[in-house]
C-alpha cells in the first residue's frame, strides 16, 4: 500500500515538474512586438520610404512649378508693342510720285539693328518753322502700332500745296518726327524745291497706295 502511494506521489511530482517547465517556455517565448520594439526598424524603414516617396512627389510638383514660371515672356511697358520709335531710331526718304495725283513719299526704316514701332498713327512733318508750314493730318492710311526691323518700312503721304494760285513760300527740305514732342526731328532733303501752302499728310501705313493724300 505504501508502494503504491509513494509511486503515485512521484507521478504528480513529475507531472507538476512538466507544468512547471511548459509555464516557463511560455513565459520565455516571443513578446508582443509593440512591447518590445522588435518590428521598429521595419517600421522606420516603411516611414522613410513614404518620406522619400513624398519627397520626390513634392519635388517633382516644384521643379515643374519653377519650369512653367522660367517660361513665362516678361510683360513690357508698352501693353506688348516693346519699343516706340523715336525719330532718331529712323531712316527717312523722299521721293517724288506722279502717280495717281502728285505728292511725295516718305519712307521710313528702322536703322540697324533696331526694331520698334510707330507707335503715334501719324507723323509731324512742317516747312521750316513757321505755324503755317505745318502738315495738317487727312486720316488716310492707318494702323497702329506699325512694326520696322529689318527691310520693313512704313509709308506716308505729303502734298505740299493744296490751294489754287501762285501763293506759298518754297522749301528745299522738310522736317519729320514721330510725334510732336519728339526731341530729335530729322530734317530730310526734298527731290526738288516745291511751293508749300497749307500742306497735308497722311498717316503711316505699310501700304503705299493708301497714303495718297487727298482732301476729303
Amino acid at each position: 500500500m505504501r508502494s503504491r502511494l509513494a509511486t503515485r506521489s512521484a507521478r504528480l511530482v513529475l507531472a507538476a515538474a512538466v507544468v512547471t517547465a511548459l509555464a516557463a517556455t511560455t513565459a520565455c517565448g516571443p513578446e508582443d512586438p509593440s512591447e518590445t520594439g522588435a518590428a521598429a526598424p521595419s517600421t522606420s524603414t516603411s516611414s522613410s520610404a513614404s518620406a522619400s516617396a513624398e519627397g520626390t512627389e513634392s519635388g517633382d510638383n516644384g521643379g515643374s512649378e519653377a519650369g512653367k514660371g522660367g517660361t513665362e515672356a516678361p510683360t513690357g511697358d508698352k501693353s506688348g508693342y516693346g519699343q516706340s520709335c523715336g525719330t532718331n531710331d529712323l531712316d527717312f526718304t523722299v521721293t517724288w510720285e506722279a502717280q495717281p495725283i502728285s505728292h511725295y513719299l516718305v519712307t521710313a526704316k528702322a536703322k540697324s539693328g533696331i526694331t520698334c514701332y510707330l507707335d503715334v498713327n501719324t507723323p509731324s512733318v512742317s516747312f521750316g518753322s513757321a505755324a503755317d508750314g505745318v502738315a495738317s493730318p487727312v486720316g488716310q492710311g492707318g494702323e497702329d502700332p506699325i512694326k520696322l526691323s529689318g527691310s520693313s518700312v512704313a509709308y506716308a503721304g505729303i502734298d505740299a500745296k493744296t490751294t489754287e494760285g501762285e501763293g506759298g513760300k518754297q522749301f528745299e527740305h522738310v522736317i519729320i518726327a514721330t510725334s510732336e514732342d519728339d526731341p530729335n526731328p530729322a530734317e530730310v532733303e526734298l527731290p526738288d524745291a516745291p511751293t508749300v501752302d497749307k500742306p497735308i499728310v497722311t498717316n503711316w501705313s505699310t501700304k503705299r497706295d493708301e497714303v495718297i493724300p487727298r482732301i476729303v
